[in-house]
């Protein structure tokens, strides 16, 4: 029998708003389940069972993709980001899902935290490790992303920044891992207001420009809005 992952959301076309493909059209698989319990995080939902989400097969998953991602019979993405929570806990389906995209000549993103490691991180087309900084309450195991890091041919490196101490954290790992990308990304204070936080975002986003202007080690740095947030705010399924 097919093994299946939880899967919380799946929408799209719609337009990547942090890392390392900032602006691209992609579709979003957002899985269940984590091993982290972040403090802010902005997809709660995924693992602290305030919903549930349908087990599907990497089949299922694809067949879903090209029934809302189809315009008038013309597939409308060649990209696919998987997120969660954390994808990273499961190996078949998500492996199954990579290979039915990369038939189809689709691309596939991932973002994880660099907690657990799968052998389809090699055939992840843009994979980012996001590291979780001291506001998150999380412990890095630098054991275990070391040796994530190692076996990775190409990555990019994410960290989300609210204050000094994550600042501080990502120099940290800037440091270790000497990546030829790494994104800064603009910490939201609040993910459930509702409204425009376009304003504060930008201002907290002048307040990292400056942390990266004023700090050397940081010259490759790349720190960045949530894109998405700064047009779409805190809705979701976009």
């Amino acid at each position: 029998m097919a093994k299946k992952v939880p899967v919380m959301e799946i929408f799209g076309p719609t337009i990547q708003g942090e890392g390392i493909v900032t602006g691209r059209k992609t579709m979003f698989v957002r899985t269940g389940g984590c091993d982290y319990s972040c403090a802010w995080c902005d997809s709660a939902f995924t693992w602290d069972g305030s919903e549930r989400g349908q087990l599907m097969t990497g089949e299922m998953i694809w067949s879903k993709l090209m029934e809302i991602g189809t315009v008038d019979g013309i597939r409308n993405f060649n990209h696919i980001t998987i997120t969660g929570g954390n994808p990273a806990l499961y190996n078949e389906p998500i492996a199954e899902l990579i290979t039915y995209a990369h038939a189809a000549g689709v691309e596939v993103g991932l973002e994880t935290q660099g907690s657990r490691w799968q052998d389809w991180f090699l055939d992840v087309d843009d994979l980012t490790i996001s590291p979780k900084p001291p506001s998150s309450t999380m412990r890095t195991d630098w054991v275990v992303l070391d040796s994530i890091i190692e076996r990775l041919p190409n990555y990019s490196l994410k960290v989300v920044v609210f204050d000094e101490a994550d600042f501080d954290y990502a120099e940290v790992v800037n440091a270790r891992y000497k990546p030829s990308e790494l994104y800064l990304s603009v910490g939201n204070d609040n993910s459930s207001e509702a409204g425009s936080i376009a304003e504060r975002l930008l201002e907290k986003l002048e307040w990292l420009w400056q942390k990266v202007i004023a700090t050397p080690s940081m010259n490759n740095a790349k720190p960045l809005p949530q894109l998405h947030a700064l047009v779409w705010a805190n809705k979701r399924g976009v």
